[in-house]
């Protein structure tokens, strides 16, 4: 089991900057893929970054050039960088976790479970 608690959201004008951060615990030695995710009122929830075990960064088009992910291993957690807030960036942002573990069985199998925050409300007024 992991546990992801997001933090950093809040109401902000247009052009302003935020930071999210997300700390995980519990089995976190098993976690390869984490990221972002937001939902806005109305509409389905979508990826905003996705950051590998090995670095190997993803962003939706919309955030390339102001988002910028990044983590710490050795402190469990994923940061959430925004620049030049839009008021279309308004949602609720999810911090998203994936665990992998490979089996010892013939042919070995990986089993893949996926673990998400409560969410943390960023607003951008215009």
């Amino acid at each position: 089991q992991v546990q992801l608690v997001e933090s950093g959201g809040g109401l902000v004008q247009a052009g302003a900057s935020l930071r999210l951060s997300c700390l995980a615990s519990g089995s976190t030695y098993y976690i390869a893929t984490m990221g972002w995710y937001r939902q806005a009122p109305g509409k389905q929830r979508e990826s905003v970054a996705t950051i590998s075990d090995t670095g190997t960064t993803d962003y939706v088009d919309s955030v390339k050039g102001r988002f910028t992910i990044s983590r710490d291993n050795a402190k469990n957690s994923v940061y959430l960088q925004m620049n030049n807030l839009k008021p279309e960036d308004t949602a609720v942002y999810y911090c998203y976790g994936q665990t992998q573990i490979t089996t010892a069985a013939v042919p070995p199998r990986t089993i893949k479970l996926d673990y998400w925050g409560q969410g943390t409300q960023v607003t951008v007024s215009s």
